[in-house]
């Protein structure tokens, strides 16, 4: 019998072509445009066209119709995603009704990496002060300013272990950056030194002196929320900055525009933030020290091809029952 696979028009053809090449498997796709609620099917892919804009805080319409197909599906067993978090309430809903998630980790990590380090740099070379001036025409060379300190030496505390934090570290290292890793492994021993660089988040507080960059690049969970908060701030160095490429809800937005505006942080690079998209009222969007882009770290042209590839791959292991890669535990 033939797997039922729900995925969108724009998956469609591409998915078919590779399926073309795996004789192993038997499986029947289903356009979502053309299905009402009630039919049924075993798995499905949500992929990047199909989030679109929508955010956890704003469902556009379409994006919503492919919801609903998924939560009215009682044979619905896997659901395959194009983002490393599975945050979103759907997943939370579905995951409560027995579905299997299964995330894309790793998959745009090097595109995700490279947004961090950009942002990292341009930062540490004052682009923005320097791009501001481009816009009104104004030669500003950085020789009338204190001129920017040397990032080989500096330290960068990097929360996150997956591999986006783990890319981002080894690049760092090729500009001379100390690099600290924040993991979440139960091995590493509250109250323990460092091992090898990486210590537990328990142990967060111990090191943010140290940081002159603090960068997230980890899941949203219990230990996370709201863990860079007012404390956090008050620890960093003076001058320090913040890479947040991970999940906005990680930040106590209201303590970091404090510290942003007090000077107690040098600056920050933001992709993701507490409500998206980011109220055109929030004074984020006017801080000559703030780098803020719309969710977009991960969008490349080629992340399809490879969700797509990674969705082939776990659809074998679906189908003979085995775990799937980047299962999401409920």
């Amino acid at each position: 019998m033939s797997l039922r696979i729900l995925v969108s028009p724009k998956a469609l053809p591409d998915l078919e072509a590779l399926l073309s090449k795996e004789a192993s498997l038997s499986v029947r796709l289903l356009n979502s445009a053309e299905q009402k609620p009630g039919v049924q099917f075993d798995a499905a892919l949500i992929s990047r066209d199909v989030t679109a804009t929508s955010t956890k805080q704003k469902i556009i319409p379409s994006t919503q119709t492919f919801y609903d197909l998924l939560l009215s599906s009682p044979d619905l067993k896997w659901v395959q995603i194009h983002s490393a978090g599975a945050d979103r309430q759907i997943y939370l809903d579905l995951m409560k009704q027995g579905v299997t998630i299964s995330g894309s980790s790793g998959v745009n990590a090097p595109v995700v990496m490279q947004n961090a380090i950009a942002g990292i740099l341009m930062l540490a070379r004052k682009f923005p002060q320097m791009l501001k001036a481009q816009t009104e025409h104004r030669w500003d060379s950085l020789i009338n300013y204190p001129l920017p300190e040397d990032l080989s030496g500096q330290t960068a505390v990097i929360v996150g272990r997956g591999p986006i934090g783990d890319a981002i570290t080894k690049t760092l290292h090729v500009f001379g950056v100390k690099k600290i890793s924040v993991g979440f492994n139960t091995a590493l021993k509250e109250n323990q030194p460092p091992k090898d660089g990486v210590i537990h988040i328990s142990q967060l507080h111990q090191v943010l002196p140290q940081a002159q960059w603090l960068v997230l690049a980890c899941p949203l969970s219990d230990d996370t929320r709201g863990v860079i908060d007012r404390t956090a701030f008050n620890l960093l160095p003076k001058g320090a900055h913040i890479i947040n490429i991970a999940r906005g809800e990680i930040i106590n937005e209201p303590d970091l525009i404090a510290a942003l505006q007090s000077k107690k942080l040098g600056g920050a690079y933001l992709d993701v933030f507490a409500s998206e998209p980011l109220d055109p009222a929030s004074p984020l969007w006017d801080m000559e020290n703030v780098i803020a882009t719309p969710h977009s770290a991960g969008h490349s042209a080629g992340n399809e091809q490879r969700v797509l590839e990674l969705f082939v791959k776990n659809l074998h292991l679906f189908a003979q029952g085995q775990v799937l890669k980047n299962q999401i535990a409920s």
